[in-house]
């Protein structure tokens, strides 16, 4: 057995916590039950198959993709040059996979298998993992994740203009009543 380094020590101890909390699939009538916990670093490698076809190994996993909140957005696959499907690095997102744990009882003896819930057509047409998707992709979700932040902070200060201004009419309604009932008191007296 060898020596592992302390989780927090290194980027793939960041992921173990990133995959924990990130939207990983890992469910599924034929797999195991989620475990709840997943080791990036034994994730990396692991063998990848076709759900139809779970005795097929079609390549592993090369890569792990997070966004910016660390959460898990896609799995690199790199396919084997066989069953049809060319020797690649496929972009497989999340919600298209499950991850299957084996002898999951102690870090030592993890290992997993990936299901693709695609055919093999279907992952020759997933994106193919290259600097221009890359730098592409990058700059997309950057662009996304802005106008999101400003339509964001746009609908706040929406909605607390909104407020204001109810609770100012609200709190000019309440005044007049207000002096409306002073005044029948006053007459009354």
């Amino acid at each position: 057995m060898t020596a592992r380094k302390p989780l927090g020590t290194n980027l793939k101890g960041a992921m173990v916590g990133a995959l924990l909390i990130g939207g990983m699939s890992v469910a599924g009538s034929a797999l195991a039950a989620p475990q709840g916990l997943y080791s990036a670093d034994e994730l990396n490698d692991a063998d990848v198959v076709l759900k139809a076809s779970p005795d097929q190994n079609i390549g592993e996993v090369d890569d792990i993709l997070l966004d910016d909140d660390m959460q898990v957005r896609a799995l690199v696959v790199e396919t084997d040059n066989q069953f049809g499907l060319a020797e690649k690095a496929y972009v497989i997102d999340t919600g298209n996979f499950t991850v299957e744990t084996h002898n999951g009882d102690s870090l030592d003896q993890v290992s997993y298998v990936v299901h693709l819930d695609m055919t093999q057509d279907e992952v020759g047409q997933q994106p193919e993992y290259t600097e221009t998707w890359w730098a592409e992709t990058k700059d997309a979700t950057s662009k996304a994740w802005s106008n999101t932040k400003q339509g964001a902070s746009s609908a706040w200060e929406t909605t607390k203009e909104a407020t204001a201004d109810a609770l100012t009419r609200a709190g000019n309604a309440l005044e007049s009543a207000g002096d409306e009932a002073q005044q029948s008191v006053d007459q009354n007296q």
